[in-house]
């Protein structure tokens, strides 16, 4: 399974701060209910056994959806679980040496900031590109901004999909039009929504409409 353009559309990432009158797996069970195209699940610190527990049983949620599930930076807890994909950045392993590991029908995607970053990762193997942060976060501290004419090159330029992300909500999300983005990655967006599933019909629409756009 390598990766559609249209599963780039609505892509959650999981972040269990969020974590309150549902479970992790309830609120991305909700999240595709409301039209999540795709799955990123994103653990900094959970003990190796922990993750790789709660990652078979999201990657047989997905399963039965029929949504793809990536796993984010951590390769063995891919290859472990079954996930669709793995997601890495620039400061983790080398898109090429991930194809090595995962083998042809896993789908990678690369985090890309600039379109030299782009192309390299589209030549090393990358079945898509996450390009960010378009907007200022609070999610990730340590993200660099991204011109939204950066962005346009980075989509113009290379042949894959290319998904938006940072501080992306449904305020700000029709600002992406035109940049030629297959969708948005989006965090809190849609794990701090009082409800996850209407929220995400909500984004799903909007980003329909801004990918056209």
């Amino acid at each position: 399974m390598r990766c559609r353009r249209e599963s780039m559309l609505l892509y959650a990432v999981t972040d269990r701060s969020w974590v309150g009158k549902q479970n992790l797996m309830e609120q991305v069970e909700s999240a595709i209910k409301g039209g999540a195209t795709c799955v990123q699940l994103r653990e900094k610190g959970l003990e190796e056994a922990l993750f790789l527990e709660e990652a078979v049983e999201m990657c047989a949620l997905c399963k039965k959806y029929n949504v793809p599930f990536i796993i984010n930076d951590n390769v063995e807890i891919a290859i472990k679980c079954g996930a669709d994909g793995i997601h890495v950045g620039q400061h983790d392993m080398e898109a090429g040496n991930v194809r090595a590991l995962v083998g042809d029908d896993m789908i990678i995607g690369v985090s890309a900031q600039t379109v030299d970053q782009a192309l390299a990762a589209e030549k090393a193997g990358a079945d898509y590109l996450g390009v960010g942060a378009v907007f200022s976060t609070t999610t990730k501290l340590d993200a660099h901004g991204v011109e939204h004419q950066t962005l346009k090159e980075i989509c113009s330029t290379v042949s894959i999909p290319v998904v938006a992300i940072g501080g992306i909500s449904k305020n700000n999300i029709m600002k992406l039009s035109g940049s030629g983005v297959d969708g948005v990655a989006l965090v809190s967006a849609i794990f701090a929504a009082d409800d996850i599933e209407s929220e995400c019909r909500i984004l799903h629409e909007l980003s329909g409409k801004m990918v056209k756009g």
